[in-house]
Formats: C-alpha cells, structure tokens, sequence
C-alpha cells in the first residue's frame, strides 16, 4: 500500500478545516442530500463526503457504510486532495497504490474510486465528496460535472456555516448590545455582562421587579418524565376521575 504524502501546506490546509467547526457533528440533512444525490446519479452503492484530517478521515455524510471514520493512512482521499482536478481510480486492483489497501482487501471492498476535492475559497483542498463501487467503473461525462457542482456545493454550504458560526461569534462578544439579550438557541440561557450564562428568569428577575413561578409543561412530562405520566394515567382509570395537567401538579412559587 503506498500511503499519500502529506501536503506541502498541511498545516494552513489543517487550519482551515478547523475554522469550518464541523468534524464530529451531527449528520445534516443539506449534505446528506447531495450524497444521496451523487450516489444515485453516478449509480454507485457508496457515496462520501469525507474530511481529511491529521491522522483520519471523518465522514460528514455518508451512503452505503455505517463507519463513521477510517484511518488517514488507508484514504484514497489523502491522494486525492493534492490537486485541484478529481481522482479516478477505474480498478483498485490494477493500481499499485491501492492493491493492497485494507479497504480494497476488506470491506468495503473498494474497486471504483472517484473523489472530488473541496476546495475552498483559500485553495486549500479540506477533503472530498467521493463515490465508490465494489466493481470496475468509471464516470460518464456528464456523471463528471454533476460531481463537480456538488463538490462545489458542498464548499458553498460549509463557507455558509463558517460565516454564520463567525457572525455568532462576534455577536456573543459583545458586552452590552444596545436593547438586546444575548440568549443561547439551544438552552435558552442569556449572558450577562460578565459574559457567564444564567437561565433566562435569573436574568430578568435581576433586572426587572418581575418574579416567576416554575413548573413543567405537558411536553416536557410526556418527553422527560413518561413514567409519571404513565403511573397518573393509571390512577386515573382506577379512580375514574380525569387526569390533571402535569403543569398543575409540578409547579411552585419563587
């Protein structure tokens, strides 16, 4: 097996993967679109858009295997990221860098390779989107520029996030916006001025001569606390009477 050479700007290349902030997220609907979308054009059973990292390439979105990852040592796209142009390996077995290749060897038995690399706006190649089959093909000419624009798509999705991901960035910085609570999309908490992240009734609640009461809403009992619900719903069968609102038991004043 003869394992790619590492970059001659590997580390810049390294760095710009890492401002994407994307390795080991969840999986995206955007980008598992266009893999399914390059699978069934280039009618292959395997489909990837794979990041090359520093000793691993991570798989964002992927069709046909359940690994998330493999090692960089084994990755045709460690080859493929040093042009800017696709890598098209028509018959691993006829090519001597990847004959003996674990993923030609085992699964997933690697015979038709054609990765695409993503090339960002600073030319550095980040990884690829790459279909695969475990027999000998090869890419129409038209198969050829539908892969290209994906790959080109992809670039543009992950420049979209690394914008966004930046503007956030800068939002949350500041100290004191005029007229406006910097509050978190996912818990809900919102920073204040010592930039620590306080739940959302501790901030007015310092701020205001709001008060608040606590409970729990009926979403949150039947997603969280289904047991409780369940032991309510049976006690109300057995006393006939009808079940109250979680709210209205799981509440109290502060």
């Amino acid at each position: 097996m003869k394992t790619a050479l590492i970059p001659e700007f590997e580390q810049e290349r390294l760095k710009a993967l890492s401002e994407y902030r994307i390795l080991g997220t969840r999986p995206e609907q955007s980008y598992d679109d266009i893999t399914h979308i390059a699978s069934l054009v280039c009618e292959t059973p395997i489909a990837l858009l794979s990041l090359v990292d520093s000793d691993r390439q991570w798989f964002k979105s992927k069709v046909g295997i359940e690994d998330e990852e493999t090692p960089r040592d084994w990755s045709f796209c460690a080859h493929a990221i040093h042009t800017n142009q696709p890598l098209i390996v028509n018959d691993a077995l006829q090519d001597e860098r990847f004959v003996d290749n674990p993923l030609v060897c085992g699964d997933p038995k690697i015979r038709f390779y054609a990765g695409f690399p993503l090339n960002n706006e600073t030319e550095h190649r980040i990884g690829t989107l790459c279909v695969i089959d475990r027999t000998p093909n090869q890419l129409s000419a038209n198969q050829l520029q539908i892969m290209e624009a994906l790959s080109r798509q992809v670039v543009a999705f992950l420049d979209l996030r690394k914008r966004s991901m930046n503007l956030l960035d800068s939002f949350c910085l500041e100290s004191k916006p005029s007229g406006i609570i910097s509050t978190c999309s996912y818990c809900r908490k919102a920073k204040d001025e010592r930039g620590d992240w306080v739940h959302l009734d501790q901030y007015l609640a310092k701020r205001s001569t709001l008060s608040f009461s606590h409970g729990i809403c009926d979403s949150c009992i039947e997603e969280h606390f289904p047991e409780v619900l369940e032991a309510w719903q049976a006690e109300s069968r057995e006393s006939g009477q009808p079940v109250q609102k979680p709210a209205q038991v799981l509440s109290d004043e502060v």
